[in-house]
C-alpha cells in the first residue's frame, strides 16, 4: 500500500514470522504483511495484545528474521540491525554506570567516532531533548521521563535513517507521558527522521501519527490504516477538540473487535 508516488523509505513486502515451540508446534505470529513507509513519515500501529506489533518492529531493526518476505531500507534488503536504524525501546536500556553524556555518546563511541566529536554530539542532542545541566547525571538521579528523553537522544546520535519506538512511554505516567508526546513531535519537527511508533494507546497514536495502521488477527495481518487528517504542529490541546475525539473513536473501531481476544 504505497503513500505517496514517490519511492518509499521502508518497504515490507510479504513478511510472515513463525515461531516453533519446544514441542515443535508452529506458532505463526504475523500472517503476510505488505507495508511502504515515505521518507520523513510518522507511522504509528496500533493493536491488541499478541497481535505482533513487536515481533514486526524488532524484524524491521534486524533483531530476528522474517519467516517469508522481506524488508527494505531504501531499496537495500535488512538482515541485521545497522547504524541507519535507531531503536527506541519500552524501557529505557540505559548503562546505570554512565553519566547521561556518556549514555548518549556510546553508539558513536561504538562505531569508532572521535571523542571529542562524539561529546559534542552527544551535548547538541542533550540540549535538543531538554535536559541541558544534566550531562553529568547517572540515570538512578533521573525520572523516568528524563531517562526516555536520553534514550532518545542516543538512538538519535548515530542519525539514522529511521527511528523505531516500541511503546517508548508506557512505563511513564499519563502526565508525564503527555509531555513526552509534545517533546517527541517537537523534537520531530526539528529532525524529520522517518518515524515507526508502536503504541496500544489509540490518543497517543492520534496525536502523533500521520497515518495509523492496525494489525489484528493471529497471526496479526494489517486490517485497516487511518490517515491522520490534523495539521501540525500540534498542541496537546487538540486531544480535547470534537475532530480529535471523532478520529479516536474511528481508531478504536479498526481495533475492539480484537481486544476482546486479548
Amino acid at each position: 500500500m504505497s503513500t505517496a508516488a514517490s519511492p518509499a523509505k521502508l518497504v515490507v513486502r510479504g513478511l510472515s514470522k513463525e515461531f516453533v515451540s519446544t514441542s515443535g508446534t508452529v506458532l505463526p505470529v504475523l500472517g503476510s504483511i505488505d507495508l511502504e513507509i515515505k521518507s520523513g513519515e510518522f507511522l504509528c500501529i496500533v493493536g491488541a495484545s499478541g497481535c505482533g506489533k513487536t515481533t514486526l518492529i524488532r524484524i524491521i531493526d534486524g533483531l530476528m528474521p522474517a519467516s517469508t518476505g522481506q524488508v527494505l531500507l531504501d531499496g537495500t534488503p535488512v538482515a541485521t540491525p545497522g547504524a541507519d536504524r535507531g531503536f527506541v525501546f519500552q524501557q529505557d536500556s540505559l548503562f546505570p554506570w554512565r553519566t547521561v553524556l556518556d549514555n548518549v555518546a556510546f553508539g558513536l563511541e561504538a562505531q569508532n567516532k572521535p571523542r571529542a566529536a562524539s561529546l559534542q554530539t552527544a551535548r547538541e542532542l542533550i540540549e535538543l531533548v531538554g535536559l541541558r545541566g544534566y550531562e553529568r547525571h547517572y540515570p538512578h538521579e533521573l525520572s523516568g521521563g528524563m531517562r526516555q528523553r536520553v534514550n532518545l537522544a542516543r538512538a538519535l546520535a548515530i542519525d539514522p535513517e529511521i527511528l523505531l519506538m516500541d511503546e517508548p512511554f508506557a512505563a511513564l505516567d499519563a502526565l508525564t507521558r503527555e509531555v513526552m508526546q509534545r517533546e517527541l513531535l517537537r523534537i520531530w519537527e526539528k529532525r524529520r527522521k522517518t518515524v515507526v511508533f508502536i503504541t496500544h494507546q489509540i490518543d497517543e497514536a492520534a496525536y502523533l501519527a500521520d497515518r495509523v495502521v492496525a494489525l489484528g488477527g493471529r497471526p496479526g495481518v494489517i486490517k485497516e490504516e487511518l490517515v491522520i487528517p490534523f495539521p501540525r504542529p500540534r498542541d496537546l490541546a487538540i486531544k480535547r477538540h470534537p475532530d480529535f475525539l471523532a478520529c479516536t473513536q474511528r481508531l478504536w473501531e479498526m481495533i475492539h473487535g480484537e481486544v476482546g481476544l486479548a
